[in-house]
């Protein structure tokens, strides 16, 4: 149309209906508007004009803003519509606006004189961006539009009834839902919606209460047992001490309410011989049996405790013993529970045991999977079953997130526990005591070769009670070989001039490798040469800490001490694969 003069074009040619939720056009999102103005050819692009991405938002709200005034103008100008209703369609229709911005050369003129011009010529179908307005996606509307008409003023009951609504304080983007589950309600001759939200009002119920049950439940509004279902779980709700404020924090828009549902289900738990306090109390802590698939959960999961010989007072302590989990969660867990005992072929007679007598237990945890677990535990179906039939509590280890052990590992882990345990009190441990404790985490191999190890200090000169205190202080010194240990101290003795004293002193001189010793002892040697500070260090002190932060506390404390550094330990460390 830019490219064309209007002097040339037929008037019939511009007043053609555009539905902008044609397929066929394409959708490239919110900034078309702005590219279709700013970089309509590479000759007409200046980018040194934007100067970041913020200025291209800014631009692009500016654009935006300019036609969302255009359309504001169109719908309640030139067609008619309210206010308020003009302007909710021009300012929260996404879709319908992105798509318009396919549509509109805005190049050379501004983007409101560009979109009045378009809509001049083009009436768009004013139903899509109404449908949209009102919390409808594209996807949900289309099947609404009209056949026979593009204007929304040729259907005046929808817009009456719609005014009503809004009047009554239903938010504009919750009545798309009432539309899409309850249409007739928008066909009511004139006054009769009025009439039937007046008699809601009569219940006694808040403003915000209605309008939350009739978003959420909008067949109420309509013929049939909708509304005498509601107004009976109402007086239902009142007599176990449940008020208005209960249905206001819990109603929730993202579900839909069948209310005679809802009134069966308090009628059967009364009838499973729960008293109205107890009703009370138990949908005051767990609205969500109530609430959520408006109890058909529950429902369901009362019918499956029945159906394995629970008896009402069974089903009662499950129900009033019920955690946080949500039923949907609760029920789906039990049905997996029961799958699980089926899998590992327990007994019919038992698993309904089970399942009687541990309802709770199997609702609150997710299960492995049977063949999982078989396969972690390495054991056969019988023994599970003899285990769970024992103690079905035993199920608790077995649930998704705790790791479990072979059965056969356990009982390896308990005997190599007694036979260290019977080593440790042979050689000065106490029982029991923290020593003893940290001895089991850092020993490790067996018990002739710890026994080995440990002989061999006390040859050394070393009475048996300084080597007690000696593993006490570092039990790691056990863990390797007899050789390894020999060589250590050859080191230490003939090439540092250790005494026995000194490793009685630092038992976990023992554990370091003789590479590190080397490369410690030479760098501390070199900086006491250059006189650098704090070389007046102990050995544990050049020991114990770790590379880095030995670099950093003595090393880098002379300019060239990374370079010696590094430079030593490729000398010291290279010798060692001679």
């Amino acid at each position: 149309m830019a490219t064309k003069s209007l002097g040339k074009l037929k008037i019939s040619q511009f007043l053609k209906p555009v539905s902008l939720s044609n397929p066929n056009f394409q959708f490239n999102g919110p900034y078309n508007l702005l590219h279709h103005r700013l970089c309509r050819t590479a000759s007409t692009v200046d980018f040194n004009k934007i100067a970041n991405l913020g200025d291209l938002a800014k631009k692009s709200r500016l654009v935006r803003s300019e036609a969302q005034a255009a359309l504001f103008d169109y719908f309640h100008t030139a067609r008619g519509l309210q206010i308020m209703d003009a302007e909710n369609m021009s300012k929260n229709t996404p879709a319908f606006f992105d798509n318009l911005a396919q549509r509109v050369d805005v190049y050379n003129d501004d983007a409101c004189r560009s979109v009045a011009r378009f809509l001049r010529y083009n009436p768009v179908n004013e139903f899509e961006p109404f449908f949209e307005s009102i919390g409808l996606k594209p996807f949900e509307y289309v099947s609404f539009l009209p056949k026979d008409t593009i204007y929304l003023n040729d259907d005046e009951l929808l817009l009456e009834n719609y005014s009503v609504l809004c009047d009554f304080g239903i938010a504009r983007n919750w009545i798309g839902r009432i539309y899409k589950d309850a249409r007739e309600v928008f066909k009511y001759e004139s006054g009769i919606l009025r009439l039937k939200l007046q008699s809601m009002e009569n219940l006694g119920l808040k403003h915000s209460v209605l309008a939350k049950v009739v978003a959420s439940a909008p067949r109420i509004l309509t013929s049939g047992v909708g509304y005498p279902s509601f107004v009976e779980t109402l007086s239902e709700l009142k007599k176990v001490g449940i008020e208005q404020d209960w249905l206001e924090e819990h109603l929730s828009l993202e579900d839909s309410y069948d209310w005679e549902c809802m009134l069966e289900l308090i009628s059967s738990l009364s009838r499973l011989g729960l008293s109205e306090d107890r009703i009370g109390e138990l949908l005051t802590r767990h609205p969500h049996l109530l609430l959520e698939h408006s109890g058909r959960i529950t429902f369901a999961l009362i019918g499956f405790l029945l159906k394995f010989g629970s008896t009402s007072s069974d089903v009662q302590n499950v129900l009033l013993k019920f955690s946080q989990i949500p039923v949907v969660k609760f029920g789906k867990n039990l049905q997996n529970s029961y799958r699980f005992l089926t899998e590992i072929d327990m007994a019919v007679k038992d698993v309904g045991w089970v399942v009687r007598s541990h309802a709770t237990l199997l609702g609150c945890h997710e299960l492995k999977k049977a063949n999982s677990l078989l396969a972690l535990l390495n054991s056969g179906k019988n023994t599970l079953c003899q285990m769970i039939k024992n103690d079905p509590r035993v199920l608790q280890k077995w649930i998704y997130g705790v790791r479990v052990e072979p059965l056969h590992k356990e009982k390896r882990v308990s005997r190599v526990r007694m036979i260290k345990t019977k080593f440790l009190l042979s050689i000065g441990f106490v029982e029991n005591s923290e020593e003893m404790e940290k001895a089991f985490r850092g020993v490790r191999g067996k018990v002739e070769e710890l026994q080995e190890r440990f002989d061999y200090l006390v040859n050394l000169g070393i009475s048996h009670e300084e080597v007690v205190k000696m593993v006490k202080v570092a039990p790691q010194i056990l863990n390797q070989s007899k050789d390894v240990v020999e060589t250590k101290i050859g080191f230490f003795f003939k090439d540092l001039g250790l005494q026995v004293s000194d490793l009685v002193g630092h038992p976990k001189l023992v554990s370091y490798t003789i590479e590190r010793v080397k490369l410690r002892l030479a760098m501390y040697d070199w900086l006491r040469k250059e006189e650098v500070r704090h070389t007046n260090l102990s050995l544990c002190s050049l020991l114990t800490l770790s590379d880095k932060e030995f670099v950093k506390l003595y090393v880098k404390c002379h300019p060239k001490g990374v370079e010696h550094w590094e430079n030593l330990q490729k000398e010291i460390y290279s010798d060692r694969h001679k």
